[in-house]
């Protein structure tokens, strides 16, 4: 047991605990447990986490950890743990600190030694994965995008290339422009799914290339509702001649005006960098064209 080196008295446990993002039933014994124990729960919304403790008949005090607060108040929370008192963090739903709280107090109580204790559970982004059909060995997880156009789709155009699969939230009154900017960015081909309400009863999954998710989700209001988690199948280098870039391509064409064939892909491989390989086979291309 962790002890205050000040007062030599036993601190307290951070325990970090997952809640349901929509089925109550997904709540884990161990969660519930942890829950009737602790002498106070670190909340993102007092309110709502109230009916879930009501549900449970669980009556331990709440006080609000949230976004406005959490550097504020997390002085507090963690008197509470150096005095001995267990404390359990919680979010609205799911694992907190994904795209949510809690970040500062799990940071405040580690640097003071005190142990900080994960109680796993329901997570709305690595359900949707599960679920989706996409490859799933290697993710990168976005969070939600940037609320404006311009930063949304700037945010969109450094990853365009990313080849493992991408997890975004997004907000429901948002999801068809995201949807929409996606489409721009990565192309009306790449294969996409969208994760609406999950564990609810109206969950959906929808895959299919983004150009006709978008155009499904665009005649279909219902599909503008609920909590919404986006998956994007990574980039994959393109072969043969689409897989040089515009400019190895001009270089390639300046000096196929001044030299055989051969000695000119030599030469473009030296100046951009691109395999010899792919610049003779796209010279070789270009000549049949000509």
């Amino acid at each position: 047991m962790t002890t205050s080196a000040a007062a030599n008295v036993p601190l307290g446990s951070l325990y970090v605990v997952a809640t349901p993002i929509g089925n109550l039933d997904d709540i884990s014994a161990r969660a519930l447990s942890i829950l009737r124990s602790v002498a106070l729960i670190a909340a993102e919304d007092t309110r709502h986490s109230a009916r879930l403790m009501q549900h449970f008949g669980i009556p331990i005090p709440l006080a609000a950890c949230h976004e406005h607060n959490e550097r504020d108040q997390g002085g507090r929370f963690l008197a509470r743990l150096l005095a001995g008192d267990d404390v359990a963090l919680i979010s609205d739903a799911g694992t907190p600190l994904i795209s949510d709280p809690g970040y500062h107090l799990v940071r405040q109580a580690r640097a003071a030694g005190v142990a900080v204790v994960p109680v796993p559970g329901a997570c709305a982004l690595i359900a949707a994965l599960s679920a989706a059909g996409l490859p799933s060995d290697r993710f990168i997880f976005e969070g939600f995008l940037p609320a404006k156009a311009a930063g949304r789709r700037a945010r969109l155009e450094q990853v365009k290339e990313e080849p493992r699969t991408l997890i975004f939230y997004e907000a429901p009154h948002r999801i068809l422009e995201c949807l929409q900017d996606m489409q721009a960015v990565f192309g009306d081909e790449r294969p996409a799914l969208l994760a609406r309400e999950l564990t609810k009863t109206f969950e959906t999954l929808k895959g299919m290339p983004l150009a006709e998710l978008t155009a499904w989700v665009a005649a279909d209001s219902n599909q503008q509702r609920g909590e919404c988690v986006v998956l994007v199948a990574g980039w994959q280098a393109p072969e043969g001649e689409a897989a040089v870039s515009a400019e190895a391509i001009r270089v390639l064409d300046l000096l196929l005006a001044e030299m055989p064939l051969k000695r000119a892909s030599a030469l473009a491989a030296e100046i951009t960098g691109v395999r010899k390989n792919l610049l003779y086979q796209a010279a070789l291309e270009r000549q049949k064209d000509v």
